[in-house]
């Protein structure tokens, strides 16, 4: 009677989880099938455990030849690269080469500003330092509040450099290749070949190619990849295959302080490198990117252990950042609401 309880309770389960996520593909179809005057244009995959539940290829990764985008096509990822550097640089926390509380002074001596006996490599990664320039004094006082920053993460890239000896591309390619990442590149590494073309919406309403992309700090927003390297990221970096238990713990931790009004989501709080969101009791970790013509968002919900990725290659109204990034948005929606009704 037990088995039969069991058997029941188990194919309940398997149908509304089956049901569920029908219901989310054919609510992204039916978004993405709008006739609209902007289109969407890239790469959807969502993931339960590593393997892909959903993916949607739709349109061109050069406009101008009509050629249709391909899964293993190339995109730059914009602040998703923010959690690359943070494990590299939490990677040589584990080693014990960096403290994460000492003033970066220790590992940049050339830097003759006051601030360097004061900002700490946690500063940086919660970006709370107020650096603006290099030349210049903070603005505000380190560690009193949060301003978003390309300029930190770049002094991290330099910090690690300085304690592993080795160039930050070259960290980086290594990172790639342990996780079998075989599409993801700094984009000082030459050797991607298959990075689409990124496009932006003028004033005027028409596509425009994109000239000034890597225009970002790459440790804080230039890396390129790709969906299904995203979604192998993930599995390894989320369920802590990456960094020791307690630095993962730490990196997923909401950093007191790291507190942003987001341009898309409002108040949104961070650990190191990600934003760490758990409002209506779902856990949420992730980021959005964004790079002169690519549009991108990384999210995952370890309860599911889902993965929602979403690259595009066509920039709109960039003026309007929530109407950048209306597609994105509406799909983490939608992939939400299915782990929030997940039985």
């Amino acid at each position: 009677m037990k088995y039969i309880l069991f058997l029941i309770v188990f194919l309940t389960t398997i149908i509304s989880t089956f049901g569920q996520q029908k219901n989310i593909e054919k609510q992204i179809d039916s978004l993405i099938s709008i006739k609209n005057a902007k289109p969407f244009n890239g790469i959807i995959l969502i993931s339960q455990k590593g393997k892909i539940k959903y993916l949607k290829l739709d349109g061109y990764s050069d406009i101008d030849k009509e050629k249709v985008l391909k899964l293993n096509d190339q995109f730059v990822i914009g602040s998703i690269s923010k959690q690359f550097t943070a494990v590299l640089v939490l990677g040589e926390f584990d080693k014990g080469n960096i403290d994460l509380f000492k003033p970066i002074h220790k590992y940049l001596p050339e830097l003759t500003q006051s601030w360097t006996d004061t900002v700490t490599v946690h500063h940086l990664l919660t970006h709370m330092h107020g650096i603006s320039q290099l030349d210049k004094p903070t603005a505000f006082k380190v560690g009193s509040q949060y301003s978003y920053s390309q300029i930190g993460y770049d002094l991290l890239a330099k910090i690690v450099e300085r304690t592993s000896g080795k160039s930050f591309a070259e960290l980086s390619e290594g990172l790639f290749k342990e996780c079998g990442m075989e599409n993801t590149f700094h984009p000082d590494d030459k050797n991607y070949k298959d990075l689409v073309k990124g496009y932006t919406e003028n004033e005027n309403g028409k596509i425009e190619l994109e000239t000034e992309t890597f225009q970002n700090y790459v440790a804080a927003g230039s890396f390129i990849s790709t969906v299904s390297d995203l979604n192998k990221w993930n599995s390894l970096f989320y369920n802590g295959k990456l960094l020791k238990k307690k630095t993962m713990k730490l990196l997923k931790t909401k950093q007191k302080g790291a507190i942003r009004n987001h341009p898309i989501f409002g108040v949104t709080e961070y650990g190191y490198g990600i934003t760490v969101d758990t409002k209506e009791n779902i856990v949420q970790y992730g980021q959005t990117g964004f790079a002169p013509g690519f549009v991108s968002m990384n999210f995952y919900f370890p309860r599911t252990k889902t993965t929602v990725v979403v690259l595009e290659n066509i920039a709109y109204d960039t003026d309007d950042l929530k109407k950048t990034f209306y597609y994105h948005t509406e799909i983490l929606k939608i992939v939400r609401n299915g782990v929030k009704n997940y039985n």
